[in-house]
């Protein structure tokens, strides 16, 4: 009998829900060669940030011809740059169709998340029909509002090579984040000490997300998928204490006793 098999273990695998940080590249048109220039031109400003990175390709704001569209060029290019193109959002039928004829998921656009958590036609028809029972109808119960989510609070500096997560709420870290650490927050991120590493709020879209740190020597920052990386970064509130917010999909940053 197997060491599998006497452990109790009666499958290879188990299905288990996963967040994922993940970077949108927003796409709103093709040319093949204009492409591999601008991807080139972005690692070439955050090597590190990229390499070994998961990507989504938003069509949600795209304007180019369907027939334009080259998945397997996109993939190509993506792979040679070690990019790793795993689905589209968004898009049109014919454009989801070349999509999924290259192997990739396919992930719903904004306006489609929306019809989702719609109720169906059905559901909304029958609920404006007038009920013929006589019975008196009860008044539906009082919703408490929802608990909000606890921050993640980490005492402890966050050292190189290390990823602090916090998947549904604020991340507070009371010590410096050190070069090559990444601390990631589906929320706000505050840093009471130097933010050294990379730093990336509101991982989920959420674009209200700010980034706080007591001094500003951050590798990279990001808000909702909006980023800037330490070139940029250093000409406004180098090594000072800041906050950083998403204004017009522009990164501002602000000291903070002028916030």
């Amino acid at each position: 009998m197997s060491d599998t098999a006497t452990s109790g273990v009666q499958h290879c695998f188990q299905l288990k829900s996963a967040s994922v940080s993940m970077t949108a590249l927003e796409l709103y048109y093709f040319d093949n060669d204009e492409f591999e220039d601008t991807l080139r031109d972005k690692i070439s400003q955050a090597p590190g940030f990229f390499k070994d990175i998961p990507l989504i390709i938003s069509l949600e704001k795209y304007e180019g011809l369907s027939s334009e569209l080259d998945f397997f060029k996109i993939i190509g290019t993506c792979r040679r740059h070690n990019i790793h193109v795993i689905g589209v959002r968004g898009g049109n039928d014919d454009q989801r169709r070349l999509a999924r004829g290259a192997a990739l998921a396919l992930l719903p656009g904004g306006s489609q998340r929306d019809r989702e958590v719609n109720p169906s036609d059905q559901t909304a028809t029958a609920a404006n029909e007038p009920s013929q029972s006589s019975e008196p109808v009860a008044a539906p119960a009082t919703e408490l509002p929802a608990e909000p989510v606890p921050a993640r609070i980490i005492n402890q500096p966050v050292r190189s090579g290390q990823q602090v997560y916090a998947p549904e709420g604020d991340l507070i870290i009371l010590a410096p984040v050190q070069a090559g650490a990444e601390v990631l927050a589906a929320g706000n991120i505050h840093v009471y000490g130097p933010l050294r590493g990379r730093a990336l709020a509101g991982i989920h879209g959420m674009q209200s997300a700010r980034v706080f740190c007591q001094s500003l020597e951050a590798e990279l920052v990001s808000i909702a998928g909006h980023y800037k990386i330490s070139e940029d970064l250093q000409d406004n509130g180098w090594k000072t204490a800041v906050q950083i917010q998403l204004r017009d999909d522009l990164l501002v940053v602000t000291p903070l006793e002028k916030a």
